[in-house]
């Protein structure tokens, strides 16, 4: 019965993206600012949510900027944590590894859309979505980075790359710290079941990093984001 329960949730999740990746691609040419685009994935996120009954429970909101400029550092554990992460920063720019490009309609829809792929194979094409990226920011927006570049396979916090950091030294807007806990539980990481449950996201207060010039900047700077999340970062995994 759980089998075919969690099959029944994905059918859903399934179908209901076909549609609204459909509609996102559709009006692609007719949205310049992505007003409709990022409607549409907030609102597959909140349904993706409801679907598998998974709650997700904010404290922080305060810490969020209210211009929007902002690059947003979270924990990954979970493919949950990209529909928790877009319900509550719905205008964020995702940057996602290119693989996932492959996947029919989600897939193109980020691709082709205002997300932003990352081919960590290649530098050339790593340096252009950084650049991409730098530029989504000076424009008063936002990006989302999972800082571990992978899901855990074992629920417990993995290193970080530097990937946001630098991102961050070259733009000099704030880092907002987001941590969450719970995802590792609803779905590991290779794992087809989908364990109803509640995620917890906790926001930090925005990481200034304006003035950072070098590696040693960078790297002082990731070390102080990693510490603020391992502070609020609860494992569940032995």
């Amino acid at each position: 019965m759980r089998f075919l329960i969690t099959l029944a949730r994905y059918i859903l999740m399934i179908l209901t993206n076909a549609v609204m990746s459909t509609s996102g691609l559709l009006f692609l040419p007719f949205d310049k600012n992505g007003r409709y685009y990022f409607w549409v994935g907030s609102r597959w996120s909140m349904l993706a949510l409801r679907i598998c009954r998974i709650r997700v429970n904010v404290r922080g909101r305060e810490h969020i900027p209210a211009d929007g400029n902002f690059i947003i550092v979270v924990n990954h554990a979970s493919f949950f944590d990209v529909p928790a992460t877009m319900s509550v920063f719905p205008r964020a720019r995702i940057m996602f590894k290119s693989e996932m490009s492959y996947i029919p309609l989600w897939g193109w829809a980020l691709r082709w859309g205002y997300h932003i792929a990352v081919d960590r194979g290649r530098t050339s094409k790593a340096m252009k979505s950084l650049e991409r990226a730098i530029n989504a920011i000076k424009a008063g927006g936002s990006v989302v980075l999972f800082a571990e570049g992978t899901r855990s396979r074992d629920g417990h916090l993995q290193p970080f790359k530097r990937g946001a950091f630098q991102l961050a030294a070259r733009t000099g807007v704030p880092i907002l710290p987001v941590v969450l806990n719970g995802t590792f539980a609803i779905q590991p990481k290779g794992v087809f079941d989908i364990r109803p449950g509640t995620v917890e996201m906790v926001i930090g207060e925005p990481v200034p990093t304006s003035g950072i010039t070098t590696r040693e900047g960078e790297i002082a700077l990731m070390t102080a984001v990693q510490d603020i999340i391992k502070k609020e970062f609860r494992s569940i995994a032995p």
